[in-house]
């Protein structure tokens, strides 16, 4: 097959809110490309994690080159189809960075929705070629026009947007044109190598799979390359393009995207972001990569079995190298032993993460309530000392806390406007406080609040989406930090502290908080032989509790006729052997029952 020129290569990106069909439309580009056949069974080819495919949505940016001919010339389309979630919100800012182009992607039915709006900034800043599209315009519910006016009024696209339905595959081939004719080819501005690490993977018999975005000069296999963030030296074994498989090159050239194998098995010499160049003829000059994630939810991760320890280490190694947004650092529970705090950008996220351990690894393991990232200062000897709080069981003596400061983020949402009662009535139990409020000609509205992320890291997804009939749409970025009256919410089973449930919760709704966690307990915690008290404390001071009760044996079943005495002594004993039981009693709580309560509303 002949080398296709820089000027006939284009990169770009589907981008879109959740479930509007980017990896449907990327089918279809495989299929225009001939990579899949027409009456390819299985949709969302591109989604490879059976997780994906389990839950309709996509988690990891994907990569591909597809090949078409336009006329005498033969053109190469580097498409990446990325997640639309907001807690992946990081994987389509890495998939911007290697791109010229971006398809933002508009439901037919749905309209604009506050992660296309988000979608849309991030492309912005970007610098990328933006080409509207509205898709599912097969629907029975399609409102074409809307969604055009939509575009317009709420993006600021004066374009006219590509009609396509990804189901049919009805306008894709003008979307293709559309691509090759607006997408700018790469621009070269150097012959010396530049390559982005934009993304990678363990495999277990080659390493760790890189996959590179080429902006200047040619890799060549066997050349000798270095990480310019570490300065760590490999030899290039395999290289080539990814179209639904591994395709082995001896070069990848200039504005090309493709992976890149180099035997390496210790995954910390990758690193999210870096620049690859050659170790003969090195660049003076990094690329920018990307800014550096901060995680803004914590939970803690722990074995079930604690011999899985060092399988669990392996583990969260291998996901660190292929989300770069995940964190972890050792800690050790009281009730639980020895495990990790992980940082996540959301809940979604955690819950993929443990998912991903359980199935990819075959480890059970227990998770427990996720919380935010806190400023706390605090007295110490006259000095004022300020740190971060990311696990309650720190949380510093109230007598010693000058200030807590809460994690704020600035939430749009976008609903129609006969739900606007309901919504507003469900953000008055969230302490949220309105910025701005826009009504569209479309019936609906964009909503602009400042709510404490810890409001939302637990039920508010699922909140909205009841208080809208499922027609609100919800996205959010991070604003800084406010001070709060907060304090720390302890769980007690069987009169002991299990810092797994610990929280942190303001002063006014603790009590509420509490209540809900003893309910839930109730409900997930098996019963026992004898009765067990669940307890939310603040400082010393029980503000809610709820009560196990004992499995029942019917002592006096056998016990027929006869004086009533004999009947009372039986049910004395029973009564002394509960009390023994409860004073030396240990309560076994499943490990499922810490992933559970996480679903508390």
């Amino acid at each position: 097959m002949r080398e296709i020129p820089l000027a006939d290569i284009r990169n770009f990106c589907i981008i879109a809110h959740i479930d509007h069909g980017k990896s449907t439309l990327a089918d279809r580009f495989l299929c225009a490309a001939g990579l899949i056949s027409a009456d390819e069974k299985r949709a969302q080819i591109m989604d490879g994690m059976a997780l994906e495919r389990e839950r309709g949505i996509t988690i990891k940016a994907k990569a591909i080159r597809m090949e078409v001919e336009r006329g005498a010339k033969r053109y190469a389309l580097n498409l990446i189809d990325t997640p639309g979630h907001v807690d992946f919100t990081y994987e389509v800012s890495r998939a911007l960075a290697a791109c010229e182009g971006a398809l933002l992607l508009v439901d037919a039915s749905q309209g604009v929705e506050a992660q296309t709006i988000a979608n849309h900034n991030l492309a912005l800043s970007a610098g990328l070629k933006i080409i509207p599209v509205i898709n599912k315009i097969d629907l029975a519910a399609a409102d074409p026009e809307g969604a055009r006016r939509q575009i317009k009024e709420i993006l600021g696209i004066d374009e006219e947007p590509i009609m396509v339905s990804a189901k049919t595959g009805e306008g894709v081939e003008r979307l293709i044109d559309a691509v090759i004719a607006d997408v700018p080819p790469p621009l070269v501005e150097s012959e010396t190598l530049v390559a982005l690490v934009f993304d990678s993977y363990y495999d277990t018999y080659r390493g760790v799979v890189i996959y590179v975005r080429i902006f200047s000069g040619r890799l060549n296999k066997g050349d000798k390359i270095i990480f310019m963030s570490n300065k760590k030296k490999y030899e290039v074994l395999e290289i080539g393009w990814w179209q639904l498989g591994f395709t082995p090159k001896d070069y990848l050239n200039e504005g090309e995207t493709g992976y890149v194998i180099c035997g390496i098995k210790t995954i910390q010499d990758v690193k999210i972001g870096d620049t690859m160049t050659l170790e003969r003829s090195p660049s003076s000059v990094a690329l920018a990569g990307f800014r550096e994630v901060k995680p803004f939810v914590f939970a803690g991760f722990y074995p079930s079995n604690p011999a899985d320890y060092e399988d669990l280490v392996k583990a969260l190694d291998k996901l660190r190298l292929t989300d770069a947004s995940f964190r972890y650092a050792h800690e050790t529970s009281v009730a639980l032993g020895m495990g990790f705090r992980c940082g996540f950008l959301g809940t979604l996220h955690l819950e993929i993460m443990k998912e991903r351990v359980t199935r990819e690894f075959g480890l059970d393991i227990i998770v427990t309530a996720p919380n935010v990232v806190y400023k706390v200062a605090v007295n110490d000897g006259g000095e004022i000392k300020e740190s971060d709080l990311d696990n309650p069981s720190v949380f510093p003596p109230p007598s010693d806390i000058v200030d807590i400061r809460e994690p704020m983020v600035a939430a749009t949402i976008v609903v129609p406007d006969k739900y606007l009662g309901n919504v507003f009535k469900l953000l008055e139990n969230y302490r949220a406080r309105q910025e701005k409020i826009k009504f569209l000609e479309s019936r609906r509205v964009i909503l602009v609040y400042t709510i404490p992320l810890a409001e939302i890291i637990i039920g508010f997804y699922d909140a909205l989406k009841s208080a809208s009939s499922g027609h609100a749409s919800f996205d959010y970025e991070h604003a800084g930090f406010q001070s709060e009256k907060l304090s720390k919410l302890e769980i007690l089973i069987n009169y002991e502290v299990v810092d797994a449930f610990s929280t942190i919760a303001p002063a006014e709704s603790a009590h509420r908080r509490g209540s809900a966690l003893c309910d839930r307990l109730k409900e997930l915690i098996p019963r026992q032989m004898f009765e067990v008290p669940i307890q939310a404390r603040v400082g010393s001071r029980i503000i809610a509790r709820s009560t196990i009760p004992a499995v029942r044996k019917d002592v006096l079943a056998k016990c027929y006729g006869g004086d009533i005495t004999r009947k009372r002594k039986l049910l004395e004993k029973q009564k002394e052997g509960k009390k023994k039981m409860k004073k030396f009693g240990r309560i076994d709580i499943p490990s499922e029952t810490f992933f559970k309560v996480l679903k508390i509303n």
